[in-house]
């Protein structure tokens, strides 16, 4: 059920409204997550800006979404499993790479590290185990990496916790919140 709708371009400002046709004129839409933000301006503009700086970061398009997906999966965010599920496919990821990742796995050593430190980092607040952060390095993550993989999951638990706060209506294919055995 929905307890913050989402902004309607008659009721947004001026600037609210040119930040909602930049995301349109960028992706083709404004997903409901953003339209939901924008009643939070500072809310909506920070998230762009993280996600434009990360996207210029060292993580591929396809290791962020095995972040988000990890994330999204821990804090049972269904707007964004759906919405990362599809954006995963965009990347390259397979049905089988997205369930991977929502498992804390994946296919290569690599992304099952990405998708296991960012389970890691929201379960346990931060407080990842020496050992465990060695078992990172050894499968190649370095500390930019690691350090990516955080802010990475900070934006995602924006997104996650907006949503699951606004009850934000789906707009992306559904997928199931829980994942089979």
């Amino acid at each position: 059920m929905t307890f913050i709708a989402p902004l309607t371009t008659t009721e947004a400002g001026p600037e609210v409204a040119a930040t909602l046709k930049a995301v349109k004129t960028q992706i083709g839409t404004v997903p409901n997550l953003y339209a939901t933000l924008a009643k939070a301006p500072a809310a909506l503009n920070g998230l762009l800006r993280i996600n434009e700086v990360l996207a210029a970061g060292t993580l591929n398009a396809s290791e962020r979404e095995i972040v988000a997906l990890a994330v999204s999966q821990a804090n049972t965010c269904h707007y964004c499993l759906s919405a990362h599920t599809l954006l995963g496919k965009n990347t390259g990821l397979t049905i089988e790479d997205t369930l991977k990742a929502r498992s804390a796995g994946g296919n290569t050593a690599r992304a099952a590290a990405i998708a296991a430190f960012a389970v890691a980092v929201v379960e346990n607040r931060g407080h990842v185990a020496l050992h465990d952060l060695k078992q990172y390095e050894a499968v190649g993550l370095s500390e930019r990496d690691l350090l990516e993989i955080i802010a990475n999951v900070a934006a995602t638990t924006l997104t996650n916790y907006a949503n699951n706060v606004a009850g934000t209506e789906l707009d992306f294919p559904a997928v199931a919140v829980e994942v089979a055995a």
